[in-house]
């Protein structure tokens, strides 16, 4: 039993299910299926490692009801027949196995179809604004008829009973994040003027009659839970008080235990929220439906830490918690919780890097940014080494520890050279608080260093220095690019990074050069801070390869902040308490008392190149290879050292 999270590490009750914690593996499409909907040897792997590591229940990913319009994405598991059983019984049991309660979530895409293809089914022909802007006409949905929706109940009724043949021991029905039943709920894409559309009791009657079917066909004993969005986030959407009333219903239908969200697809931010949206961010509504009913609630979003999820339970804001991206990160984040090691879970940052970005749009299985064995289980676990080797590796940024964490878990020996103090760029990168989930992970990276034993040498590591070992991994990362303009060498431009680690310090009017994702989160902390400044890019937009999440959720931000976007703009010369640049109008003067640079950064891999002249085993991870994000860190140093 857990002493810092008690009520975490507590058993709890839904329906006849007696989970032994209070934790829940949330249901998150993984794009590992089959193309056909059955289960693959490569999803039972992935769901394996997840039970393993100490959650109660495991929601496996949603589940596509019919073979008609429900499916929506690449490799989308299926429960629409009953070939899909012998697979999912196969699911079930390994989760059963490793000690989890396996319960399946099923769902209708609706408007929500990544793949594109019709029939798009939904209550009224109104598109999803994402797909319409990829596919056109092609988006817009069949309006469903009375007799299409009785169909879809049905549907789900079947595969409730499809889940409890093959051995879940729970279904959830997907009632949130913008997809069919959602579709009939929110005013925004219910425009029906029916018994299903209008009012607040014919906008709920398909989840009513969805329950009621599901309900007839596992019979009175087996554990139903429904997932709500408490809010869609939409103008014209549902709020709160809507799904209160519709959780109050649902209740009196025979629902066990309602896990609570919130948004759709198009407010995404609210849903997979980027780490520039408050943590927990949805368990306000969990709260909210506590409040009117008597059976558990589970709430779920961005709970990220052991210590939001302690505070849930203990403040009775939620009954349960969900954990979704969390679990990529690290999928021993009960296990570690409930052993009283906080300090070794591998944080989720919120990036939606590696999950979020590869999926949907890109067609790709999920992966995680700080974890790149998520969905290559039995490919990249770590073995020890078949001949422990004495290893260097130089720089102590999140690339450079990384492989000096796996390489000492696989038996090196490994001493690690950072100049400065551990953390490289993650200390710049985790200054604006909209980036503070970035902390967390640089305290677990240098607790793993501390705890493995690793020696540190701060000195900047000369190829002498190396001459004794047998290999060398060089995270020597990047440094920024000054632009070669007239003006430059004045006293008032300062580089971002110099900005970020307090070494220099802007004053008066602020022009930020560069409107990337260094730049833009530059401009917008110090705008934040109560700085007038400018942001000035010459593409045709900011934030190019930023993740689609924070370019909404910065949009917001820059919106309400003191600051100007100039797109289309290039620096020309840098002056006296001004700058100049060139548009598509001609050449103008913007006021600056301070210019800072962040148009990129260079690879610094000179020492990796001295050290291949000499003949030395070398390698390059991070930025040193090519500057680029977490991502890219994690995954390059993890590659190179699981194969030294």
């Amino acid at each position: 039993m857990s002493k810092l999270f008690p009520h975490l590490f507590t058993p709890g009750k839904i329906g006849s299910l007696t989970l032994k914690n209070r934790i829940m593996k949330a249901p998150q499409s993984s794009g590992m299926s089959n193309m056909d909907g059955t289960v693959s040897e490569r999803l039972v792997r992935y769901y394996r490692q997840q039970a393993a590591g100490g959650a109660g229940m495991i929601i496996v990913e949603y589940a596509y009801v019919d073979d008609i319009g429900a499916k929506s994405a690449h490799c989308h598991l299926g429960i629409s027949n009953n070939e899909h059983i012998p697979g999912l019984a196969w699911l079930a049991e390994n989760i059963r196995e490793q000690g989890a309660v396996p319960a399946i979530q099923i769902e209708h895409c609706g408007r929500q179809k990544f793949l594109g293809t019709q029939p798009i089914c939904a209550p009224s022909a109104i598109p999803w604004p994402k797909l319409w802007d990829q596919y056109g006409v092609q988006a817009v949905p069949h309006v469903l008829t009375i007799e299409e929706i009785q169909d879809i109940v049905h549907a789900f009724g079947d595969a409730a009973l499809r889940a409890k043949q093959a051995g879940f021991e729970l279904v959830e029905i997907h009632g949130a994040h913008g997809y069919l039943l959602t579709n009939f709920f929110s005013p925004t894409t219910n425009h029906r003027t029916d018994l299903y559309g209008g009012s607040l009791e014919n906008r709920m009657r398909i989840y009513v009659e969805i329950v009621r079917d599901v309900r007839k066909k596992v019979g009175p004993d087996f554990p139903v839970t429904i997932r709500l969005s408490g809010t869609d986030y939409e103008p014209d959407g549902f709020p709160i008080e809507d799904t209160i009333e519709l959780a109050k219903v649902l209740e009196k239908e025979g629902i066990d235990a309602f896990h609570i969200s919130g948004g759709d697809h198009h407010t995404m931010i609210h849903q997979v929220s980027p780490m520039a949206i408050d943590v927990c961010h949805n368990v306000w509504a969990a709260e909210a439906i506590k409040k009117v009913v008597h059976v558990p609630v589970i709430a779920s979003g961005s709970i990220t830490l052991p210590e939001y999820a302690e505070e849930i339970i203990a403040s009775g804001k939620g009954d349960f918690v969900g954990l979704g991206r969390p679990l990529w990160a690290d999928p021993e984040w009960p296990l570690k919780a409930m052993e009283d090691r906080p300090e070794d879970i591998r944080p989720c940052i919120r990036c939606n890097e590696g999950c979020l970005e590869r999926t949907f749009f890109n067609f790709k299985a999920i992966t995680c940014a700080v974890n790149p064995t998520i969905s290559r289980e039995g490919e990249l676990d770590l073995k020890p080494a078949a001949k422990p080797r004495k290893i260097a590796v130089v720089g102590g940024g999140p690339a450079g520890m990384e492989a000096a964490r796996v390489c000492k878990l696989r038996g090196h020996e490994v001493t690690l050279f950072e100049e400065k103090e551990l953390g490289g760029l993650l200390h710049e990168a985790s200054v604006p608080e909209f980036k503070s989930d970035i902390r967390p992970l640089c305290k677990y990276l240098i607790t793993q260093i501390e705890k493995l034993g690793i020696p540190v040498e701060h000195k900047k590591a000369t190829a002498a220095d190396l001459a004794g070992y047998d290999a060398v991994i060089c995270a020597t990362g990047s440094r920024p690019i000054l632009p070669g303009v007239p003006g430059i060498d004045k006293p008032g431009v300062m580089d971002a990074l110099e900005v970020l680690n307090g070494a220099r310090k802007p004053e008066g009017r602020i022009a930020v050069i560069g409107g990337g994702l260094v730049g833009t989160e530059t401009a917008l902390h110090l705008a934040e801070q109560g700085m007038h400044t400018t942001l000035v890019e010459m593409l045709p937009k900011i934030m190019n390869g930023v993740a689609a999440t924070d370019q909404l959720a910065y949009s917001e931000r820059i919106a309400k902040a003191d600051m100007e976007v100039c797109t289309g703009t290039r620096l020309v010369s840098i002056g006296d308490g001004e700058i100049t640049v060139s548009d598509h109008t001609g050449t103008h003067t913007i006021p600056a008392d301070s210019v800072i640079i962040a148009i990129g950064l260079k690879a610094q891999d000179s020492l990796y190149g001295e050290l291949c002249a000499q003949g030395k085993e070398a390698y390059l991870v991070g930025d040193a290879v090519h500057p680029g994000k977490i991502f890219d860190a994690f995954h390059t140093a993890y590659r190179v050292a699981w194969k030294i």
